[in-house]
């Protein structure tokens, strides 16, 4: 399997975050409507998809530039603070907890292409405004402009966006009268670039085909509320990468970069944060008369998995398929997979 850096840059807002399951199921859809896309059947695709992946999308991340160096910015690893950054002995306990809130609110790990940290705690992290700083004096003038017009102060931005029930008939708010609601939505910085890792199987798929798939997706747009105009994003381009040079020289560990069900005694131990997937169909299903699937418990982007032995590092993902998580359309499977960062923890 290779893996492939695809770059976009964000259009609007989005309803829906850009989580690795997510994309994947939006991909397969593209494939459903239109074999031609990749001259394949989604059935043939998923054949060997619980032993075999034809493809594994990560979530999407900020990328960004300082000087000549490509910077990512990925969520901190769910581990203990303890874990993460060095405290000072001699502090006492009101100034360790004044440090652990400042330490709490550094929620992203900065990760440069092609340099190898010695160990996870050698990384930097940043804060959302820390962030937001480093990457606003990358942009352009008019963009910084526009930033502060809007007076944002962080790279994704929670927003509501209200709009009022319209009697499609009458073309008025109807006889209810007034009757607001609101969207949410995520805002991202302007001119910001995003990065989605995706593993391939190149005996099943081509990077061009999923160029071309998520070229699509761009352009209808993605997750919730799409038809309105949330969701589009262009692709600005796409590279082969190799995430083990982004990880420490000596890994003992994997850092997820998507949503994923991890397999069984495999780790020796595991740091996540668990969440529910309550997924839904998309496209026609969405409007049938079963649109949900089955909850999901899955672990987080950003888990720390530690292998009992190293054939895990053998290749570029962790997890496994999920499957008979619905009764509308019982052969669907979600992206239980993982690509991950190789990295060495002291735990």
């Amino acid at each position: 399997m290779k893996t492939y850096e695809i770059v976009i840059k964000p259009l609007s807002g989005f309803g829906t975050p850009l989580k690795g399951d997510t994309i994947f199921g939006h991909f397969c859809w593209q494939i459903a409507h239109d074999e031609k896309l990749t001259g394949k059947s989604l059935d043939a695709l998923l054949v060997n998809y619980p032993t075999k992946p034809f493809a594994v999308f990560s979530s999407a991340y900020p990328k960004f530039y300082i000087g000549d160096n490509h910077c990512y910015a990925f969520k901190t690893p769910s581990l203990p603070p303890d874990e993460l950054f060095t405290f000072p002995e001699d502090e006492d306990i009101k100034q360790r907890i004044e440090k652990r809130k400042e330490y709490k609110a550094k929620r992203w790990m900065i990760l440069e292409k092609n340099k190898r940290p010695l160990s996870i705690k050698k990384l930097k992290f940043l804060s959302d405004e820390a962030l937001f700083e480093d990457i606003k004096a990358t942009i352009s003038e008019d963009a910084r402009r526009r930033t502060k017009r809007a007076e944002l102060r962080n790279v994704i931005v929670p927003f509501s966006q209200f709009h009022n029930k319209i009697n499609r008939i009458s073309g008025t708010t109807g006889m209810e009268g007034f009757a607001p609601f609101s969207m949410d939505q995520q805002v991202f910085l302007p001119e910001s670039e995003l990065s989605i890792f995706v593993g391939i199987d190149e005996t099943m798929i081509t990077v061009e085909q999923i160029h071309a798939g998520l070229e699509r997706i761009g352009l209808t747009g993605f997750g919730k509320d799409a038809s309105t105009g949330l969701g589009r994003f262009e692709i600005l381009g796409d590279n082969e990468i190799d995430l083990a040079t982004m990880g420490c020289d000596s890994p003992n560990a994997c850092y997820t970069l998507s949503p994923s069900v991890p397999e069984r005694d495999t780790f020796s131990d595991m740091f996540f944060t668990p969440f529910t997937r309550f997924g839904r169909h998309g496209d026609v299903l969405a409007k049938s008369a079963n649109p949900f699937k089955n909850p999901v418990i899955m672990a987080n982007e950003g888990g720390i998995f530690k292998p009992k032995n190293e054939e895990v590092f053998r290749k570029p993902y962790i997890g496994t398929a999920v499957t008979n998580i619905s009764k509308a359309l019982p052969k669907s499977v979600a992206q239980g997979y993982s690509l991950y960062i190789p990295v060495n923890v002291e735990v």
